[in-house]
């Protein structure tokens, strides 16, 4: 869903780049934050936590970095929106091995 906030509101590639990484370095400061948080407040003492225990949240944020992290599939920019005419279903289901 895009919102167009005004005539001159247009995003140039750059600008959008730079708003990305800048949620990505906010969103991992707050991911460190929480974990900092939980480690410390996990009410299991016998079985605390470690940072250990966030390391697939630690890799999903950072695939964030790359256009087409998990995230964010694979852009198709030339086909049409469903609004447009274009496709409603996109099946992304990989094809079973041979």
């Amino acid at each position: 869903m895009q919102v167009h906030t005004g005539e001159g509101a247009e995003k140039t590639p750059q600008h959008e780049e730079e708003a990305r990484r800048e949620f990505i370095a906010e969103l991992w400061r707050r991911f460190e934050t929480l974990q900092e948080w939980a480690v410390s407040h996990w009410p299991d003492q016998q079985h605390p936590l470690s940072s250990a225990d966030f390391v697939e949240t630690r890799k999903e944020i950072l695939s964030l970095r790359s256009p087409a992290g998990s995230l964010n599939q694979p852009s198709q920019n030339n086909e049409a929106e469903p609004e447009q005419g274009g496709a409603q279903y996109v099946d992304v289901t990989p094809a079973p091995w041979p």
